[in-house]
This record gives structure tokens, sequence and C-alpha cells, in this order.
């Protein structure tokens, strides 16, 4: 990773994207009184200024390009709806597992894996014997140099347990959202009092994060981190009984469409990494000191306590201030 110096017109645009999306979130939080905390001007407005600046140019001069081909009546032309749909596949793919965004009537679903694949390889890095483990048992499937292939990856037990437990402690969407469409009720949690009526439209907000760290849930180890979890007794137990405690792709008829996608691409990237390279350290002392954990988190109780990074979130987890990595090449014998 690079330090920037002075801003390009990218850096400024990249800033403001992630304003945007921080405004967006807190928004989210906010409920329907969100319009009251911005009476006196819109939280988005100055972000979204640097991002049109930057991203109308290029599809004002992409239009052009397509006016002069004998294939213009095959493309949408409408700047609005293009502009809307450039920015859906930036939120969507920008470091999400996978994200289903909505503008405009049209519903669009991207996958990308820089988020979760970063805190996979923190993982690594913090826990050397699931590194040589995960290592050898790449090499024994896959080798040392040749691509890996569809079958590599199903067969590939344990990765898939790594990612599992990644997503398990730190979901891509940490937290989300559903629309009641007609008139229901949730059992409530109390079997002597009434069921809890939802009217139709009303928005019912769920953490994955805390979810997936419910002990009732995963056990008493819920907060550690143990890929194994996916592979022992643990799946009869947990798992297996009730499987929608296990929500990184959402569940049901709202499942995410490319989920089998977003594996197969953060396996394949990490098979070849480990092909490279033996061993992960955390340089610590290289992340930025306004990005570092607080000090004062390492006297709080789970995970908090002791992990490294700083985890953050707007729309989708990430890694504060990036992460900082050590990795060392087997050498040639």
């Amino acid at each position: 990773m690079l330090r920037n110096t002075p801003n390009s017109r990218a850096d400024d645009f990249a800033k403001a994207f992630m304003d945007m999306q921080l405004a967006i979130a807190r928004r989210a939080i906010s409920g329907w009184v969100w319009p009251w905390f911005e009476l006196f001007g819109s939280s988005t407005a100055p972000a979204m200024r640097v991002v049109d600046a930057f991203l109308d140019p290029i599809l004002e001069d992409a239009l052009e390009k397509v006016k002069s081909t004998n294939m213009s009546e095959q493309h949408n032309k409408d700047p609005v709806v293009l502009h809307d749909e450039v920015l859906n596949i930036m939120i969507a793919g920008r470091d999400t597992v996978s994200t289903m965004l909505h503008l405009r009537p049209k519903r669009l679903t991207q996958i990308k894996t820089a988020g979760m694949l970063t805190i996979a390889v923190y993982f690594l890095s913090q826990y050397p014997n699931v590194l040589r483990r995960l290592r050898e048992e790449i090499l024994e499937t896959v080798g040392q140099s040749r691509r890996p292939t569809y079958d590599d990856i199903r067969n590939l037990k344990y990765l898939r347990a790594v990612l599992n437990e990644t997503m398990r402690l730190y979901p891509a969407v940490p937290w989300n959202m559903r629309y009641a469409v007609k008139d229901t009720v949730f059992p409530n949690s109390d079997p002597t009092e009434k069921p809890l009526f939802i009217p139709a439209g009303s928005p019912v907000s769920y953490s994955v994060h805390c979810m997936h760290r419910r002990t009732d849930y995963w056990g008493p180890d819920a907060e550690e981190f143990d890929p194994d979890r996916f592979l022992d007794y643990r799946v009869h137990k947990y798992l297996t009984p009730n499987p929608f405690i296990f929500l990184p792709f959402n569940a049901g008829p709202r499942i995410c469409l490319g989920q089998q996608f977003a594996y197969n691409e953060m396996s394949f990237f990490l098979i070849r990494l480990l092909q490279k390279f033996e061993t992960i350290s955390l340089e610590t002392d290289s992340q930025p000191p306004d990005t570092r954990p607080p000090a004062h988190w390492a006297n709080c109780p789970g995970r908090k306590g002791v992990e490294k990074f700083w985890p953050k979130a707007h729309l989708t987890l990430y890694s504060a201030g990036g992460l900082w990595l050590k990795m060392e090449a087997k050498l040639e014998e």
C-alpha cells in the first residue's frame, strides 16, 4: 500500500464517495426522522458535487463515443439512468462480498470480495496454525503453481471453513433491513406473550453481526475465530438445525444470486496467494496512528479486546486505514 501525496482528482473522488456512503448509512440508522437532521442542508450534497464533477465528464465522453458507432441504438443513452447505474455498481462492488442495492426500479447485484479478503488475510496473520493448515491443504490439492479448477475449490473443505468463519465474525453487510410486504406477525421471544404485529410497509432492521456472535446460536465460544466449527460436531449441533443463524449472503427467497461466484472468487485469490507466500504478519507500526484500534479497547470483552485492526462500516464493512502486512515467500529449493 502506498501513501498518496497531494490529492489528485481521483483521490478527492474516492474520499467524497466514502463520505457519501457514510452519510447514507447515518440516514438509514436514523430511520424516518433523518430529514429533521438535515433541515439546513443535505448531508450528501457536498460529497455528491465532487462525485458528479468526476463522473459526469466520463459519462459524457462515453456517450459521445457511442453516438459515433453504428450500435448507438442498442445502448441506453439516458445520462441520468447511466449515472445512477454506474454509482450502483461502484457502491455494490467497492468492498462487499455481495450487496443488493436499489436505484430506480432496477435491482443490480454486484460481487466483490476485497473487504472479506482483507479480514480473511488479517485472521491468517493472527492465527499461524490456521495459515499453516490452510496452506498445506492448498499445496496438497493444487500444488505450488497450478491454476486451481472449480473441482479443486470444491475439494478444499478447510478453505471454505476459513471463509465461512471470517464472514461469520465480520459479515460484509453488518446490518440490513427488510420491509413487510403485507401485515404479518413475529413470534414473541416470551411464549407467554402475544406475537408482535408488523404492519405492511414497516421497516424491520436486523444485525447480522450480532446474530453471528450470539452464544445461544453458536455456542459459548461464539467470539472465537475457529474455522473447525464449520467442520466438526458443531455443524450438526448449531447450524444444521437452524441454518438461518448464518446470513453472510442473506437467506430464503432473497438470498444473494452471486453467492457461489463470491466463494469462487475469494477461494481463487487465497489459493494463489498462499501458493506463493508462506508467512503473513501484521505490520502494526506501519498502520496510520489514527486508524489503529483505540488503546482502551484492550480492556473490552470479546473480540474487541484482542483485535489489532479497526473494523468500520458504512453500507459495508471495511478496515480503517487499510491493512498493513508483511508476507514472506518460500525460497525455491
